[in-house]
């Protein structure tokens, strides 16, 4: 075989001077538009805008639930090889001298407040609780709902969606982008993830379409987050304030509420990715860590805690040893209600967190990317996996596992399964506490919350700005960072106001899709990268920019 060594130059066309200095204006016009197109849409024709989409939900639904289910296992089964196979698992992400940018407790802290920290506050106890009340074994009539023998099935639901999957989601992305810029000296954005199948063609339209699926996807991902986030925050406030014009008839966040929570929150976040990684977002990454610590802390000591801590060690046995049939079980309608029903619980739960992730994934793979330079491939997959899953399964257990506890002892009395999944944790804390703590603990999950919001939305746009930069986060991104901002509160304002969280799930769903494609050929281009350039370390042939060069 005649070996030559990696393609080490993109050359992606950006723009000399003006607004656009810097970035690649096709990308960023595109995205511009694609997202003012869509906040106009749903302002302007609201029932037209739910309809449609609700209809290519549906469709997405029931025809690519396989599609969502196989790849999400594909991706979990591709990373753990990598990171356990010698050939792969040795390899660093950068030359042979490079070493970690950050501590080990800087980059976990900065890992999982970007990934899950705000979607694991709302749903720590809401998951739990819910998958308490009926799951797919309910539904097959095997056990009773909201008895003690759905605990088990509860946790197992809960840790699956919340285990290595969203992370293997995050971990290959992030893997794909880090190898080839890191390794191969190419830019810092998604197409460069695929050039060991593409080459140079992604320097034009192919690249560009790429990196505008990205945009899109991480605008909707994020505005998923941001969305649950508000409600919560809203929740949180109005239960430590009592301010009734926080809240409608329904106990959702206000017109008014969402307004001011999004001015907040994407403010703070602006002038945090102003500051970049190294400075506003660490800090701030560390602070939520440290809260959310204390938090899991007070749970443990005063929360149902032989019942939580059974919880977690039976559930983490029962996930690991009903992983695989989980990860792959797909239910289709079949005109049976049985059947039907078990298909709309996995749309509702399931297949929409697969989409989520991958929403989800260019905006924290390359996150991931940006702060995992240096890193071996087994110590980059097995941090980005292991660790948070781990740090997510103590949540759910401390936090909902004293829901479910108070609910199942009667001493709740369907003060939290009667509330809404925002406000399901701030009633767990004022069913097991005093109303004095119970509102200063609400009130330090505020905080918290507020700082995993910020966290998650100035590390978006910085990796917004970064895609339609090609790569470059440098300080020509800055004067984009407000547009990106202020578009992502468009987005969640717009779209919870007209049609709620649902809109939101909706349109990520949707968005996610064109993705999970780009996705797969990033996991098949990693694996052609690495085994060629196995193949040229025993002829002897360079295999890193460094070498080469």
């Amino acid at each position: 075989m005649d070996l030559k060594p990696p393609l080490t130059q993109l050359d992606i066309p950006t723009t000399d001077g003006g607004f656009y200095d810097g970035f690649t204006r096709t990308v960023a016009v595109s995205g511009k538009i694609i997202i003012g197109a869509l906040i106009f849409w749903a302002v302007a024709f609201p029932q037209n805008a739910g309809n449609l989409l609700n209809a290519i939900n549906e469709a997405i639904l029931a025809t690519f639930n396989y599609w969502y289910v196989w790849t999400s296992a594909f991706f979990v089964v591709l990373c753990l090889l990598l990171a356990l196979i010698p050939a792969s698992r040795r390899m660093r992400l950068g030359e042979p001298e490079d070493r970690p940018e950050f501590t080990n407790f800087s980059w976990f802290s900065m890992m999982f407040g970007a990934g899950v920290g705000v979607g694991m506050l709302t749903y720590s106890t809401g998951e739990p609780i819910s998958h308490f009340q009926t799951n797919p074994a309910v539904i097959q009539g095997l056990i009773a709902g909201s008895s003690a023998e759905t605990v088990r099935p509860a946790y197992e639901w809960s840790f699956l969606h919340w285990g290595l999957t969203p992370w293997a989601c995050y971990a290959l992305t992030g893997l794909a982008l880090a190898y080839f810029s890191y390794r191969r000296g190419l830019p810092l954005t998604i197409r460069s993830g695929l050039t060991s199948l593409f080459g140079s063609r992604l320097e034009g339209p192919l690249g560009h379409v790429v990196d505008i699926v990205a945009v899109v996807a991480t605008v909707l991902g994020v505005s998923q987050t941001l969305g649950y986030g508000v409600e919560q925050f809203v929740a949180g406030v109005a239960r430590v304030s009592g301010g009734a014009w926080l809240l409608n008839d329904d106990s959702t966040a206000s017109a008014a509420a969402v307004i001011t929570a999004l001015v907040v929150i994407v403010g703070a976040s602006t002038l945090s990715a102003m500051s970049g990684v190294g400075r506003g977002i660490k800090w701030l990454s560390n602070i939520n860590t440290g809260l959310s610590i204390f938090v899991l802390l007070f749970f443990l000591i005063f929360g149902a805690t032989l019942f939580s801590l059974q919880a977690l060690f039976v559930g983490i046995w029962d996930y690991l040893t009903t992983l695989p049939w989980k990860l792959t079980t797909v239910w289709s309608a079949d005109g049976t209600e049985s059947g039907n029903e078990l298909a709309a619980w996995q749309g509702s739960w399931t297949i929409f967190y697969w989409a989520w992730w991958i929403a989800f994934a260019p905006f924290v793979g390359l996150f991931l990317a940006r702060i995992s330079k240096g890193r071996t491939i087994r110590e980059y997959i097995l941090g980005a996996m292991i660790v948070p899953s781990a740090v997510c399964f103590t949540w759910f257990a401390l936090v909902g596992g004293t829901a479910i506890s108070l609910e199942l002892t009667g001493q709740a009395q369907g003060a939290i399964v009667g509330t809404g999944l925002s406000d399901q944790l701030y009633a767990t804390l004022a069913v097991m506490l005093p109303a004095g703590l119970a509102t200063l603990m609400s009130a330090v999950v505020v905080v918290l919350l507020l700082t995993y919001l910020v966290t998650s939305v100035d590390s978006a746009v910085l990796i917004i700005n970064t895609i339609n930069a090609a790569g470059d986060e440098g300080p020509k991104a800055r004067p984009h960072i407000l547009f990106w901002g202020v578009a992502l509160a468009l987005v969640v304002g717009a779209l919870l106001i007209v049609g709620g969280l649902s809109a939101i799930q909706t349109a990520m769903i949707v968005g996610a899709l064109p993705f999970s494609f780009v996705m797969m050929l990033m996991g098949l281009s990693l694996v052609k990268a690495i085994i060629m350039d196995n193949l040229r370390k025993q002829a002897d042939v360079p295999r890193t920019v460094g070498t080469i060069n």
